[in-house]
C-alpha cells in the first residue's frame, strides 16, 4: 500500500474532497485520536499577486502565514452547532493547512438536485438553521463570503452545517484579510452585487447569497442563470428577480417578500441581521410534535427535525436484517410467510421527497407485538416448511450516497480495484486504524457484493471486519444491523457456529443500547439453540453456554427479578465452582453478584452497579469469534440438559440453601 502524505505529523490524508483557485480539501485521519478529520491545504505561492518578485516573496511568505493563523483563531472561536469546529492550523512543507471537523450527511447541492422543489416547511427550516449559524458569525464580526449549496451539509438528524469558513474574511477594523486585492471572492450564482464588483462585502452580502439559496430550493433552479460566469454576475447586478409566487404560486407572501427583500441590489434595503431573517421565518417553522418519541431516520435527511423534535433522544435503532419472527430449534417446522420479508438493504427503500419517517406499526424487532406478552427473538431462518434460503433480505450492508463538502468519501473502489483494496483493509486492520478501517469496509462492501455475490466468503470476510471495528468502536447501534446480516448469510445458517456466534453479538449490542427486554429474549432464543448442539455433539464443552446463563440471570437482575435472576446464578455459580474451583476469578465474580442480589432481597433496594454489568469486554475488531451462546424458560431447568444432574455443591458453599 503506498505510504499516504502526512500532515503534522499526524494527519494522514486519504482523498481529495475539493479544490479551488486557493487550495485543496482533503478527507484525513487523526492519528493521534484515530478520528475522521477534513485538511484544507492552502499554498503561499496561490496567495501572492501575480507578479511577485523574489525578494519579496520570502516577506510576503511569511505575512500571509500571520494572517492566516490569526483568520484560523478566529473561525476556531466561533461556537455553534451549525458550525464546522476547527482542530488544528500551521504549515507542513511550504503549505499551510487547517484541520476541521468532517461533517457527515448530504450536501444541500445534492438534496436541491433530487429533491427540489422543497416543501415550504423544509426550505424554512434550512435557512433557519442557517441564519442561527450566520448570527454566530456575523457577531465576531465575520463574513461568510461563499455561501451556497455545496458549503451547506444536512446531518442525517436534520441539523445543517455551515462549511468552508476557511475564506471568510474578518471584517474588524485592525483585521487582516487572506484574500487577492481586486478578485472578487465567492460563487457567482450566489454573489451579492456588491461582490460583484469587487467592493467591500459585510453580513448582509451573506444575507443576499442566503436569498439566493431559499429561491433554489422552493423553485429548483437559481434566481439568476446565464451561459457565462460574467453573464450571471452582470444579471446578479442589473436585473430584478421573478417574484416566487409567478413561479409557484403556492408559495406564501410573505415568504416571497422575504426572498426578495434579501435580494435587493442594495445592502441597506436588505434586512438588518440574521436574527431578523429568521423572525421572519419562524412562522413557516413546523412545530413541535409533543412528547411521542421520534419515528427513525428516512432515507432523505429531513431538516425539519430539529423543530419537531427539539432536544429529543436519538430514534431507536430498527435493524436492518433478515426477518423478525420466532427462533425454533433446527429440525422444528416454521410457518410459511404469507408474504416475502422485508429487505435488509438499508438503502432499497423506495425514493420519496423528504419521508416522514413514520414507524412500523408493527414496531421494530424485539418490540412486544399484539397478543404477546414477550418480546421477539430478532432471527427467522430458513428450515423445511419455512421461506426459502433465497427469500431472505438481500443484506447490502452500508452503501453511503456520494457525498460532497467534508463529509465521508463513499465511492466504491473501480473496476480491478477490490484485490488491492483489500490488500489495504488488511494493512488498516493490522495497524490498528480503527476509522480507516470503517470507511474503507463501507466502500468495499457494495464493490464486493456485486461481483462475488452477498454470500461469498471475501463479502462475509468485510462484513465481519466492519462488524466487528463497530462493535470495538463501541457504535453499537451501527453494529447491530450488520451483526443480523452476517447472521442471516453465515455458512451453516443463523444455527450454525458462525451464525450463532453473530446473533449473540447482535443481542449484546442491544444490551449495550439499553434493551434489556430485547437482548434476553434473544439470549433465551440462543441458550437453546446452543444447548441443543451441545446435546448433540457440535459444541465442545459448556463454556459459552455458563456465558449465556450469567448474562441472562443478570440481566433479569436488571429487570427487576431479583428471585429468578438468584436462581440462574446460583446454579450457575454451582456449576462453575464444581468446574473450575471455588477461587477462580469467574466464581468470584459469580459470588459478588449473588451478594448484591441477596442484599436486594433483604432490602428490596436496587443492586448496586458494577458486578452486575454484562461480563466481559467488548471484542475487538479481529477478535476470535467468543463464546457463542444459547435461550431458557424464565426458571431455571430441573436438570442440567449437558450431564445427568446439577452438580452438588461444593462442601462449605455459603449459597447451597439459598439463603
Amino acid at each position: 500500500m503506498t505510504a499516504p502524505r502526512v500532515v503534522g505529523g499526524r494527519y494522514r490524508l486519504a482523498e481529495k474532497i475539493g479544490h479551488g483557485g486557493m487550495g485543496q480539501v482533503w478527507a484525513a485521519y487523526d492519528e493521534r485520536l484515530d478520528r475522521r478529520v477534513a485538511v484544507k491545504l492552502l499554498h503561499t505561492e496561490h496567495l501572492l499577486p501575480a507578479g511577485t518578485t523574489e525578494p519579496h516573496r520570502r516577506s510576503r511568505g511569511e505575512e500571509l502565514r500571520r494572517r492566516f493563523l490569526r483568520e484560523c483563531r478566529i473561525t476556531a472561536a466561533l461556537d455553534h452547532p451549525g458550525l464546522v469546529t476547527v482542530f488544528d492550523a500551521g504549515e507542513d512543507d511550504g503549505e499551510l493547512h487547517l484541520v476541521m471537523q468532517r461533517v457527515p450527511g448530504l450536501s444541500l447541492a445534492d438534496l436541491i438536485a433530487e429533491e427540489a422543489p422543497f416543501p415550504i416547511g423544509h426550505a424554512a427550516a434550512v435557512a433557519a438553521q442557517l441564519c442561527a449559524a450566520l448570527a454566530v458569525v456575523h457577531a465576531v464580526p465575520v463574513v461568510h463570503r461563499d455561501i451556497k449549496p455545496s458549503n451547506v451539509m444536512v446531518r442525517e438528524d436534520g441539523r445543517v452545517v455551515l462549511l468552508d469558513l476557511g475564506i471568510a474574511t474578518a471584517v474588524e477594523a485592525d483585521a487582516t484579510r487572506l484574500t487577492l486585492t481586486g478578485v472578487p471572492i465567492g460563487s457567482p450564482a450566489y454573489m451579492a452585487p456588491e461582490q460583484a464588483l469587487a467592493a467591500t462585502a459585510d453580513a448582509r452580502s451573506d444575507l443576499y447569497a442566503l436569498g439566493c439559496l431559499l429561491h433554489e430550493m422552493l423553485c429548483g433552479e437559481e434566481p439568476f442563470r446565464a451561459p457565462t460566469a460574467l453573464g450571471v454576475l452582470r444579471r446578479h447586478v442589473d436585473e430584478p428577480p421573478v417574484p416566487l409566487r409567478e413561479l409557484r404560486p403556492e408559495v406564501p407572501a410573505p415568504l416571497e417578500a422575504l426572498v426578495l427583500d434579501l435580494l435587493a441590489k442594495q445592502p441597506a434595503d436588505r434586512p438588518a441581521d440574521a436574527q431578523q431573517v429568521y423572525a421572519r421565518l419562524l412562522p413557516m417553522l413546523p412545530q413541535p410534535a409533543g412528547p411521542q418519541p421520534q419515528p427513525p431516520y428516512g432515507p432523505v435527511p429531513d431538516p425539519t427535525r430539529p423543530f419537531r423534535y427539539p432536544g429529543h433522544p436519538q430514534p431507536a435503532p430498527v435493524p436492518a436484517g433478515p426477518a423478525v419472527g420466532v427462533l425454533p430449534l433446527p429440525g422444528q417446522p416454521v410457518p410459511r410467510q404469507s408474504a416475502p420479508q422485508p429487505s435488509g438493504d438499508r438503502q432499497s427503500v423506495p425514493r420519496q421527497s423528504f419521508p416522514a419517517g413514520q414507524p412500523d406499526p408493527a414496531g421494530p424487532p424485539g418490540a412486544v407485538a399484539p397478543g404477546r406478552t414477550e418480546p421477539r427473538p430478532l432471527m427467522m431462518t430458513a428450515l423445511p416448511g419455512g421461506p426459502a434460503r433465497d427469500q431472505y433480505p438481500s443484506p447490502a450492508g452500508p452503501q453511503p450516497r456520494p457525498q460532497t463538502g467534508q463529509g465521508p468519501v463513499a465511492q466504491p473502489p473501480a473496476a480491478g480495484d477490490l484485490a488491492a483494496a483489500c490488500a489495504d483493509l488488511s494493512d488498516l486492520v493490522a495497524a490498528k486504524r480503527h476509522a480507516e478501517v470503517i470507511d474503507l469496509a463501507a466502500r468495499l462492501l457494495p464493490r464486493a457484493r456485486a461481483e462475488q455475490g452477498d454470500g461469498a466468503p471475501l463479502v462475509r470476510t468485510i462484513r465481519t471486519i466492519y462488524a466487528r471495528t463497530l462493535l470495538h468502536e463501541r457504535r453499537f447501534r451501527d453494529a447491530l444491523p450488520e451483526y443480523l446480516l452476517l447472521a442471516g448469510t453465515a455458512e451453516g445458517g443463523p444455527h450454525g457456529p458462525q451464525g450463532l456466534d453473530h446473533r449473540y453479538r447482535a443481542a449484546g449490542c442491544l444490551e449495550q443500547l439499553g434493551e434489556p427486554a430485547q437482548a434476553l429474549a434473544e439470549y433465551q432464543a440462543l441458550l437453546a439453540a446452543h444447548s441443543a448442539r451441545l446435546d448433540a455433539g457440535l459444541d465442545p464443552g459448556p463454556e459459552r453456554v455458563h456465558d449465556l446463563r450469567e448474562r441472562i440471570g443478570l440481566l433479569l437482575a436488571a429487570a427487576g427479578d431479583p428471585e429468578n435472576a438468584w436462581q440462574w446464578l446460583l446454579q450457575l455459580l454451582l456449576d462453575r465452582e464444581r468446574l473450575l474451583g471455588p477461587h477462580h476469578p469467574d466464581v468470584r465474580r459469580l459470588r459478588q453478584s449473588l451478594d448484591q442480589l441477596q442484599q436486594h432481597r433483604r432490602t428490596g433496594n436496587p443492586p448496586a452497579a458494577g458486578p452486575l454489568a454484562a461480563p466481559g469486554p467488548v471484542p475487538g475488531p479481529l477478535a476470535a469469534p467468543g463464546p457463542v451462546p444459547g435461550p431458557v424458560p424464565a426458571t431455571p431447568p430441573a436438570s442440567d440438559p449437558r450431564s445427568a444432574g446439577w452438580p452438588a455443591p461444593a462442601p462449605g458453599n455459603p449459597y447451597a440453601t439459598g439463603r
